[in-house]
């Protein structure tokens, strides 16, 4: 049987990092000597592939929208040439850029896998070794034909994916889904589903940044903090309220709302808790919401919720369009 043949795109990130007197720095060509020196990576059972490290490196607090263009930009050159993607990444922001992509690939029919790890590949205890090894044989073996974020034995939905750990092997969680599949003695398929090959153009939406706000709500936050992020030049505005989408019911915030929604800025609610859904219909102060134009982003991730917004955006799209496609699942970032 011909052995697959995967692309990974080291863009940045702890995994390829060295050890050097000033900590763990980035270093040219390291990964590459690393992972080609290891034996596990070219046993017969393990895909073919070609390694390509961007140049310079982009640690993950610097990626932006610009960055995910150019990560997707490059699995579009190399589509045809491989049976699937693994997209090595700083931990950081993996889930913002695993957010982005499943929005910008159009007509997606081959795996890309984002990943990382929290310990360099070249040092004792690694997870990067797992994580890697782990993601090119799902890519090849278990084609499931989306963005996904593999981590700790578990592959998650791209979109659904978030940061939950800072310094534990467990670094990702997808509170709202279960994964995709679950690598143990067996690797189980949960979520996710086998796709077979289907012979169709990857198309990508271009993507470029734009100015949203993000409102994170307190006891006691001041009208004028409020209104200095409401009153600022966004197209869109996040917020983060209490429990099920619950928000203070003082005139002048549902007022300042309602006067930022008419003027045309879209305002997504986003719960605060880990686990859970918006129900603006629950209770009254969730009500006063929706009647000062606020819409629902039910259980999305913040992440998630940020990468739509900058996806619909840079579609010059009607803004009731707008509004309206960020409540539909497009692709399966919320349930309904």
């Amino acid at each position: 049987m011909k052995r697959k043949k995967i692309y990974i795109a080291y863009t940045g990130g702890t995994i390829g990092m060295k050890q050097s007197s000033r900590g763990y720095i980035p270093a040219e060509g390291y990964l590459t000597e690393t992972v080609k020196n290891n034996a596990e990576f070219t046993r017969e059972e393990m895909p073919l592939f070609d390694i390509h490290e961007y140049c310079p490196l982009i640690d993950s607090s610097d990626m932006s929208p610009l960055h995910w263009q150019m990560i997707a930009d490059d699995i579009q050159e190399k589509y045809e040439q491989y049976d699937g993607f693994v997209v090595l990444h700083g931990t950081d922001t993996m889930a913002y850029t695993a957010s982005a992509l499943s929005f910008m690939f159009e007509n997606l029919t081959k795996p890309v896998i984002v990943t990382g790890s929290q310990i360099p590949l070249s040092q004792l205890r690694s997870d990067g070794q797992v994580n890697l090894l782990n993601a090119m044989y799902l890519a090849a073996n278990y084609p499931i034909a989306e963005v996904s974020l593999f981590f700790n034995n578990k592959l998650f939905r791209g979109n659904r994916a978030t940061k939950a750990h800072a310094d534990g092997f467990d670094a990702f969680a997808s509170p709202n889904l279960q994964p995709l599949a679950q690598s143990g003695i067996n690797i189980q398929l949960k979520e996710g589903k086998l796709s077979p090959y289907v012979d169709q153009a990857l198309q990508i939406t271009p993507v470029v940044q734009q100015p949203i706000g993000i409102l994170y709500l307190y006891p006691g936050i001041s009208l004028d903090i409020i209104n200095s992020i409401i009153n600022s030049n966004i197209k869109a505005l996040i917020l983060l309220s209490f429990g099920v989408g619950n928000a203070p019911q003082q005139g002048e915030f549902l007022a300042a709302l309602k006067a930022a929604s008419e003027r045309g800025v879209v305002i997504i609610n986003l719960t605060q808790c880990i686990q859970g859904q918006v129900n603006m219909g629950g209770y009254a102060t969730g009500n006063a919401l929706l009647n000062s134009g606020v819409l629902s982003g039910y259980d999305m991730t913040l992440e998630a919720c940020i990468a739509k917004l900058h996806y619909l955006f840079s579609q010059n799209l009607e803004l009731e369009t707008v509004r309206h496609l960020m409540q539909d699942n497009l692709r399966g970032e919320l349930t309904r």
